[in-house]
C-alpha cells in the first residue's frame, strides 16, 4: 500500500485528505460502531434460540476481540472464531461444543448474504471493467467453493450420519500425518462433532434465526458497503454505490485468502486499483481507501486488542487449545473423578448383565433380592476384567446369582 501510495505521490494524497469533509468521516466512523452493534445483535439473537442469554452489553467486547483476532491471524479472518466461542463458555458458564457451535452459525449466516453478493459482484465486474477471462474463472470458481462449503455445512448439520462418515474419513486422514493420534482422541472428536451437529441443526432450524437473525445479515453488509460510499463522499467524489459495492464485495473476498493478516495490503491494493480503474483520481482513491481501512480495519483491531488486556491474553492459547485438542467439559474432569465413573459402568455392566440372565426366571421381587446382594469388590472386578466366552460368562453370573 505505501509503494502504491508512493507511485500515486504522497503529496497529491496528502493534499486529498486535507481536503476531507471531517463530518462525513464522523459518520463513517458512527456507522462502523453501529455495525459493531448489528453483529452482536445477530449473534445475540443466535444465542437465544440456544438458551445462552447475557446481553448485547456483554457480548459486544467478545465480537470486538474476536474481529480483532481475525484482522492479526493468517486464517482466512476465522482466527477470533474459536477465541470469541471460548469467551462465551467462561463468562456464562456454558459447554465449548455449544459456544462453538453459535460461532459458526454466525458465520454461516453472514457468509450467505456474502455469497450472493459476490455472485452479483462478478457479474457485474464483468460488465463494468475488462478483465482478463482467467481472472474471471477464478473468481467464479472461488465463489463457487465458498458455496460448496456452505452447503456442505448445512449438509453436515442436517444429515447425522454423514457427518460422522466424514469425521471418519478426516480422521483416517489425520492419522497418516499425526502419529500420536490415539482412541481417545479419535473418540473426544466424535463426540465433539455429535454434540456440534445437535447444536447446529437446532439452531438452522429455529424461526428466529429465519425470521430476524438471517435479514440482519443482509443489514450489516449494506451497512458496511454505506460506510465505504460515505468516505468518499468525504473527498467529494461522485461514484456509484452500487461500483463501491461491488469494489468492496471483492475487496472483501480477497481478504477471506489467509495470505495475510485481515488482507492487509491485498485489500488495500484491490480497492485502490479498481477505484482508480473507475475513473476516480488515484489520489483520491489512495486517500479514500486509507481512511476507510483505519476505520475498518485499524479502529476495530485497536478496540478489540484493548478488551482482550481486559480479559487476558492467555484466553488465546487456551480458546485454539480446546478447539484443537478436546472440549472444556473433558477438561474439568480430574483423574479421580474418571476413575470413579469407571469403577460406577463396571457396576452397572455387571448389574446389567445378570438382570438380563435371570430376568424370565425371576419374579420382581427375586431381581430386587439380587441387585441388593453385596457382592465381594475382588470378585466384581475379576467378573469385569477377566475376559471370557459367552458361555462360562453366563455360567459364573449364575453362580453368582444363586449365592
Amino acid at each position: 500500500m505505501v509503494a502504491m501510495i508512493y507511485f500515486i505521490g504522497i503529496d497529491d494524497v496528502i493534499e486529498a485528505l486535507k481536503l476531507s469533509n471531517l463530518w462525513f468521516v464522523l459518520l463513517a466512523i458512527i456507522l462502523q460502531f453501529f455495525t459493531y452493534f448489528l453483529y452482536t445483535w445477530r449473534w445475540s439473537i443466535i444465542n437465544k434460540t440456544a438458551d445462552m442469554n447475557l446481553g448485547i452489553k456483554k457480548l459486544i467486547p467478545m465480537v470486538l476481540v474476536s474481529l480483532a483476532i481475525n484482522n492479526i491471524t493468517l486464517s482466512g479472518r476465522g482466527g477470533g472464531e474459536p477465541v470469541r466461542a471460548y469467551l462465551l463458555s467462561k463468562e456464562g458458564h456454558y459447554k465449548f461444543e455449544d459456544t462453538f457451535a453459535t460461532v459458526i452459525a454466525d458465520r454461516a449466516l453472514d457468509t450467505f448474504p456474502f455469497v450472493l453478493l459476490a455472485i452479483l459482484t462478478i457479474i457485474g465486474i464483468i460488465l463494468t471493467f475488462s478483465l482478463d477471462i482467467s481472472l474471471i474463472v477464478l473468481l467464479i470458481l472461488c465463489v463457487g467453493g465458498i458455496t460448496a462449503a456452505v452447503i456442505l455445512l448445512l449438509y453436515v448439520c442436517i444429515n447425522e450420519a454423514f457427518g460422522v462418515k466424514l469425521t471418519a474419513w478426516i480422521i483416517k486422514l489425520l492419522r497418516r500425518f499425526y502419529k500420536n493420534f490415539n482412541e481417545d482422541t479419535e473418540k473426544r472428536i466424535v463426540e465433539a462433532v455429535i454434540s456440534f451437529q445437535a447444536r447446529m441443526n437446532s439452531l438452522i432450524r429455529d424461526k428466529d434465526i429465519l425470521y430476524y437473525a438471517l435479514p440482519l445479515s443482509f443489514v450489516i453488509w449494506i451497512f458496511e458497503i454505506l460506510r465505504v460510499y460515505v468516505v468518499f463522499l468525504a473527498f467529494g467524489a461522485n461514484v456509484s454505490p452500487v461500483l463501491i459495492g461491488e469494489v468492496f464485495i471483492l475487496a472483501s473476498f480477497v481478504g477471506m485468502i489467509p495470505l495475510l493478516p485481515g488482507g492487509l495490503g491485498a485489500v488495500d491494493g484491490i480497492m485502490i486499483l479498481f477505484y482508480a480503474s473507475a475513473g476516480i483520481t488515484a489520489s483520491i482513491s489512495a486517500a479514500a481507501t486509507v481512511v476507510e481501512r483505519l476505520i475498518s480495519f485499524w479502529m476495530t483491531t485497536f478496540l478489540g486488542l484493548i478488551f482482550l488486556m481486559m480479559y487476558g491474553t492467555n484466553v488465546l492459547d487456551k480458546s485454539f487449545e480446546l478447539v484443537e485438542t478436546e472440549s472444556s467439559s473433558d477438561e474439568e474432569i480430574s483423574e479421580e473423578e474418571k476413575k470413579m465413573l469407571e469403577e460406577l459402568s463396571k457396576e452397572d455392566v455387571l448389574i446389567s448383565d445378570v438382570s438380563d440372565i435371570i430376568g424370565d426366571e425371576t419374579s420382581e421381587d427375586e431381581e430386587e433380592a439380587v441387585l441388593e446382594v453385596e457382592v465381594d469388590e475382588d470378585l466384581k472386578e475379576e467378573a469385569y476384567l477377566e475376559v471370557l466366552d459367552e458361555e462360562e460368562e453366563k455360567e459364573v453370573l449364575e453362580e453368582e446369582a444363586q449365592n
